[in-house]
C-alpha cells in the first residue's frame, strides 16, 4: 500500500501572518500550488487554499482593499502522519470536506497532501 509520505509535495510554499491575500495568490501562481501554509513566529498555524481565496475573499462583499491571509485561513489545520496510507487520507479528507492536509512527523508539519495528489495513476494492486 501507498503512504502519504510517498506522494505528498515536500516544498512547502510559506508565508508570514501579515501578507495580503493578494500576495498570497500570487506566490501560489509563480509556485504552481493550490495552497499556502500561514506562520507566526515560525509556527505553521493555517493553510489558505484556491478555494479559501475565491470563497471567502473574491466572493465575499470585502472591497478590494487589504486583507492578510489569516482573514480567511483555515485554521487548524487537517494533518496526517506521513506513514498512514491513502485511503486513510481520502477518508480524513471525506470526513473533514477539506482537500489539502498537512503531512506531520513527530508533530511537524513536513508536507502537504491535496486530492489532486490522490489522483495520480496508481495501480489498483498499490492502492
Amino acid at each position: 500500500m501507498i503512504t502519504v509520505g510517498q506522494l505528498m509535495k515536500k516544498d512547502l510554499v510559506t508565508v508570514d501572518t501579515g501578507t495580503s491575500v493578494i500576495e498570497a495568490a500570487k506566490l501560489m501562481k509563480a509556485c504552481n500550488v493550490g495552497s499556502v501554509l500561514i506562520s507566526h513566529e515560525g509556527r505553521v498555524i493555517g493553510i489558505v487554499t484556491e478555494s479559501d481565496i475565491v470563497r471567502k475573499f473574491v466572493g465575499s462583499d470585502r472591497g478590494p482593499y487589504f486583507i492578510p491571509v489569516e482573514d480567511i485561513m483555515s485554521s487548524p489545520i487537517v494533518g496526517i502522519e506521513e506513514r498512514c496510507f491513502l485511503t486513510e487520507a481520502a477518508d480524513l479528507m471525506d470526513r473533514h470536506q477539506t482537500r489539502h492536509l498537512g503531512v506531520t512527523k513527530g508533530g511537524s508539519v513536513v508536507g502537504i497532501l491535496s486530492v489532486r495528489d490522490l489522483l495520480r495513476p496508481v495501480s489498483i494492486d498499490e492502492f
